[in-house]
């Protein structure tokens, strides 16, 4: 098959482009920033003739390509734009930031064989329907990804050493210590004992958390503490001076423990046991049939919670220690699941899916208005950002905000599988759903109420005696 005709420089003028920028925490060997990355791209882009909107910048900040587990949201995002058209040039500081990984390229190029796309580097450019530079990038990411691992092997190694030498694993500092691992913080110790003292005579990691907030303590990075935060305390070995590589214990460290070994032994046997008597005593799990569901008005989830043979749908902010952040709505779980399940029925009694495509649902008048008015704050900020009125970081962090809100509205926009209604709705729908609770099929449920509603809508409780029907509000999937 012959290779497409190599296009001019001169014919590129005015087409749409995209910028891809990474940076990762590896040790590479060019650790260019993306502010500057994106800088030299639209450099290239401006002497080509290429017209890169503000959309069509992606980033990927500390974020490995080598790495084969690892998300890139900014290069999915690439990969759509591309599939869908968009963009036939792609602008990047160096190849080596677009992909470390051969099945990177492949998706590229299997995108590329549906048109003739270009790949813009800062020294050279590829295009992607020619035989010779397809050959060429193949050659120069099985390179790069030769590189990787050689670094991947080598940092291994060196990680391995340090734990044999008993020296900390530097990071993210731990609390109580200087970020050097070694240097002790007196103040910060003192909690830490105060919470292993707390724990061993018998008080629960709740109300110890709750002590912690009241008195105004911070962990290492300033936040409230909560009962995460004193089981994560109780959990790390690190207070106790215990060298952990790879998941298992490697030995004593060469820094000051804070907590001394038989505290830490009778802590953590203390936990274990309690971790086995809970699973021993409790009861098996009731299954909430309006998970994922059920939503606050405060704009948290509300999940399921039990306490003794109580089951209620509980909101997410309840066990936020911060009143101003604390939400402790709930509603009783089995009233409110009848009340859904009757709504339900009556819906699905008045369908007819056979022979239905998916249905995909459209956007309420206030959201796509709402839509509307961010893509023209969008457009104005871009106008701010050209105009050097606002920084790249500060143009990023206010179209990040702006996009979130877009991409959360457009979420409601989805193809759903009518097949989970097959066999359920139609005249005998109230017939079938008492089949579906016999044979205990929850999930179907499950699936059923997440096909209709968008959401349920808990307000205020208005009467503490009675279940309330006027404080739920079902937000429903438009069906046709």
């Amino acid at each position: 098959m012959t290779s497409p005709k190599a296009r001019h420089q001169s014919s590129f003028t005015g087409e749409r482009a995209a910028i891809y920028c990474r940076i990762s925490q590896a040790h590479d060997d060019d650790q260019t920033g993306v502010d500057r990355q994106e800088r030299i791209c639209r450099e290239t882009a401006e002497r080509l003739g290429l017209d890169v909107e503000s959309a069509n910048v992606y980033i990927d900040n500390n974020r490995s390509a080598w790495k084969r587990n690892r998300k890139r949201p900014g290069w999915d995002q690439l990969l759509d734009a591309m599939r869908e058209g968009e963009i036939r040039h792609v602008i990047v500081y160096h190849p080596d930031r677009l992909m470390r990984q051969p099945r990177d390229l492949e998706e590229l190029l299997t995108i590329a064989d549906e048109g003739q796309l270009m790949l813009h580097g800062q020294a050279n450019r590829r295009d992607l329907s020619n035989a010779d530079d397809r050959f060429f990038l193949r050659i120069e990411v099985a390179h790069a990804c030769r590189s990787s691992d050689d670094t991947s092997r080598r940092l291994k190694d060196a990680m391995a050493d340090e734990a044999a030498a008993g020296n900390p694993h530097t990071g993210r500092r731990t609390y109580g210590y200087e970020r050097d691992g070694r240097t002790i913080i007196e103040a910060e110790a003192e909690i830490v004992r105060e919470v292993f003292r707390r724990y061993l005579d018998g008080e629960a990691p709740r109300r110890i958390a709750r002590t912690m907030y009241e008195r105004g303590e911070k962990t290492a990075y300033g936040k409230n503490f909560e009962e995460g935060t004193v089981r994560r305390l109780l959990d790390n070995p690190y207070v106790a001076g215990i060298r952990i590589f790879r998941g298992e214990e490697f030995g004593i460290g060469n820094w000051p423990a804070i907590i001394d070994r038989g505290t830490w032994d009778e802590v953590k046997q203390r936990r274990e046991l309690r971790a086995v008597q809970d699973r021993d005593t409790r009861k098996p799990k009731r299954y909430y049939l309006l998970r994922g569901v059920v939503t606050c008005t405060c704009g948290r989830r509300m999940a399921g919670s039990t306490t003794g043979s109580t089951a209620n749908y509980r909101c997410a902010g309840n066990g936020r220690n911060d009143r101003e952040q604390r939400c402790k709505r709930n509603i009783s779980a089995e009233p409110l699941e009848r009340f859904a399940r009757d709504v339900a029925i009556e819906v699905l009694e008045r369908l007819d899916v056979s022979g239905r495509a998916p249905a995909a649902t459209s956007l309420p008048q206030a959201d796509a208005r709402a839509n509307d008015e961010d893509a023209q704050q969008l457009k104005e900020l871009n106008e701010m950002w050209t105009a050097k009125e606002i920084s790249t970081p500060e143009y990023r962090g206010m179209r990040k905000a702006i996009e979130a809100r877009i991409k959360e509205r457009q979420r409601k926009i989805i193809q759903r599988p009518v097949a989970v209604l097959e066999g359920v709705a139609g005249p005998d729908a109230a017939a079938n759903w008492r089949k579906l609770e016999k044979a205990e099929d929850y999930a179907r449920i499950n699936a059923i109420f997440r096909f209709l509603f968008a959401a349920v809508i808990i307000h205020p409780a208005t009467s503490v005696n009675r279940f309330d029907t006027d404080r739920i509000e079902i937000e429903s999937n438009p069906l046709d």
